[in-house]
């Protein structure tokens, strides 16, 4: 009796296979191809036409042909999304591995991050701009809140030019280094959980964080959204209502604020104070409340994770 099989193959610097060397280890292309007949293996290679066509030989000597994503498909601000197309979640970008009937899948996280100061050092590269062009000379340390109107002592109109100032500068584009540990947890945070951003970022530098975001933290998360808060332009959104559009379950964030906003409506929040060397995270009222935990690291977000998977479960 025919029967349908589905053969899934992925086109990178080798000739098939998910390759992990050369090229970055990123895989350059995927596809799919359904054949009908006898079920078999497939036991020859890929042959690529200068069409740009790629047919697979299967081993009853007929060629199948297959759907190819070129690999801007595989990039966010592409806004193709792979999985979308072919039905398929993505994980680090390379598919996730099949299910078998009866086998017991394991729930999956949903999970938001914040970027600055949760995966890079925005403030750091700010501070030192303002004070090479404003004479507004602070340490990190004396930023009590988050409101940058109030340390530099101006209005908070005037503080949003500055930021906006900072945003066309080589120290922005350039100056922004990750969070120590960050990258590496993510990847193993995504073998079990689905990542997205959450940003308050401004639409005006959407480009830009995207391109950081690939340079970075490549292939890890499903998709970015900005909330454009302090905007001098667009109307912005609340983190809360982004999240819960999104079916988040925890938020990871340095932000007192967001982080009480989203914990008054349900969602677990992961209050970020890397190496307790953040004075606006240490907001009383907010680290007690029953929905916030404070992690000081990124190995610490993991644990934590890991113990909140095992409770759903």
């Amino acid at each position: 009796m025919a029967s349908s099989m589905l053969h899934f193959f992925a086109i990178s610097c080798n000739t098939y296979g998910l390759g992990m060397h050369g090229c970055g280890g990123r895989t350059k292309r995927m596809g799919f191809i359904e054949s009908h007949g006898k079920c078999c293996g497939v036991t020859s290679r890929c042959k690529g036409y200068s069409d740009g066509s790629f047919f697979r030989r299967l081993d009853d000597g007929s060629t199948a042909p297959c759907a190819v994503a070129s690999p801007s498909q595989l990039f966010l601000d592409s806004g193709i999304h792979l999985g979308e197309q072919y039905g398929e979640n993505l994980v680090n970008g390379f598919g996730k591995p099949l299910h078998f009937p009866g086998e017991r899948k394991a729930k999956r996280l949903s999970i938001a991050v914040d970027v600055d100061e949760v995966l890079g050092s925005f403030l750091s590269a700010l501070n030192k701009f303002v004070a090479r062009h404003y004479a507004s000379n602070h340490k990190i340390s004396e930023y009590y809140v988050y409101e940058f109107f109030r340390i530099w002592n101006c209005t908070r109109a005037e503080a949003d030019i500055r930021v906006h100032e900072f945003f066309k500068s080589l120290q922005f584009r350039s100056g922004i280094d990750p969070i120590p540990g960050a990258q590496s947890t993510l990847l193993r945070l995504s073998t079990f959980c689905d990542l997205s951003i959450v940003t308050s970022r401004q639409n005006v530098i959407k480009e830009h964080t995207i391109e950081w975001i690939e340079k970075h933290y490549p292939g890890i998360f499903k998709e970015i959204q900005f909330g454009n808060h302090f905007a001098l332009d667009g109307k912005s959104r609340p983190k809360s209502e982004i999240c819960r559009s999104l079916g988040v379950q925890v938020l990871i964030d340095d932000n007192p604020m967001y982080a009480l906003e989203c914990a008054k409506v349900g969602i677990k929040v992961l209050l970020f104070d890397y190496q307790n060397s953040y004075p606006w995270s240490k907001d009383v009222a907010v680290v007690s409340h029953s929905m916030v935990t404070t992690v000081s690291s990124w190995e610490e977000v993991e644990q934590q994770l890991t113990l909140f998977t095992t409770v759903l479960e």
